[in-house]
């Protein structure tokens, strides 16, 4: 018996030996140094690229077209690369556009360019002459037809009453067209045409012979002055307030 319980002590006391001499670094590691759960605080002059570890790199293919464009950083696209050099240059290069397109339509539409003279409304330039006047004065009882030069002196002055009409016949449309014919028979006979280059018409009065000269002059009988017409001027004259009117004639 005592035998047997000395074998059995023989063979257990190496395993214990073993598994003693296992466990005590453990044990002496554990006690020597704790580990610590604050996180690392920055020193006095030291640089804080040095304390964290460098980013794994990865190996990636060049990419182009869109793909470069959809994996651009946020912070790229919300930056953009300004140059004050290339905006300033880009300003200047619009307002020099926007002077030359200016200066095209003055000379296009015959209009003084403010920044030519000394700033005064009357200019130099060519547009801006006066041209010959066709004054139509149509009354209730007769129609006057007057050319004139740009300086107001009358060249052709007639009514219907010179070509013949009495009394109440000079009132109607056909006088009044008969009569715009004739005039501007007159003025291609005498070669009054060659010196206009340009023409107003001035329109004064409800008559019928407002309309039968603007019928004429739109007809074959002004095929060589409706062309040089620039201005249509209306110098019909109104009363605002003013003196009692007539009284309306009344027949019977």
């Amino acid at each position: 018996m005592s035998q047997t319980l000395t074998r059995r002590a023989l063979v257990r006391s190496p395993l214990r030996t073993i598994s003693s001499s296992t466990t005590s670094p453990s044990q002496t590691l554990r006690c020597a140094r704790p580990f610590s759960s604050t996180s690392q605080r920055k020193a006095d002059g030291d640089d804080i690229s040095s304390l964290t570890p460098p980013a794994p790199s990865r190996s990636t293919p060049p990419q182009t077209g869109r793909d470069a464009t959809r994996t651009a950083s946020p912070q790229s696209r919300s930056r953009p690369a300004t140059n004050p050099i290339g905006m300033s240059g880009l300003a200047n290069m619009f307002a020099q556009i926007t002077s030359d397109k200016g200066a095209r339509q003055t000379k296009l539409f015959g209009l003084r360019n403010p920044e030519d003279d000394d700033g005064t409304l009357i200019g130099n330039n060519k547009g801006d002459a006066e041209p010959y006047h066709f004054h139509v004065y149509a009354t209730r009882h007769n129609t006057h037809i007057t050319l004139t030069k740009p300086d107001r002196t009358p060249i052709i002055s007639l009514s219907c009453g010179n070509i013949g009409f009495r009394h109440s016949g000079r009132k109607h449309y056909d006088s009044a067209f008969q009569l715009a014919s004739l005039v501007m028979a007159r003025i291609h006979e005498r070669a009054i045409n060659r010196e206009i280059h340009a023409l107003e018409l001035v329109l004064r009065g409800f008559g019928a012979g407002r309309e039968a000269v603007t019928k004429a002059l739109m007809g074959t009988e002004g095929r060589l002055l409706r062309g040089k017409v620039v201005k249509v001027t209306d110098a019909t004259r109104l009363k605002f307030g003013g003196t009692r009117s007539p009284k309306p004639r009344r027949l019977g």
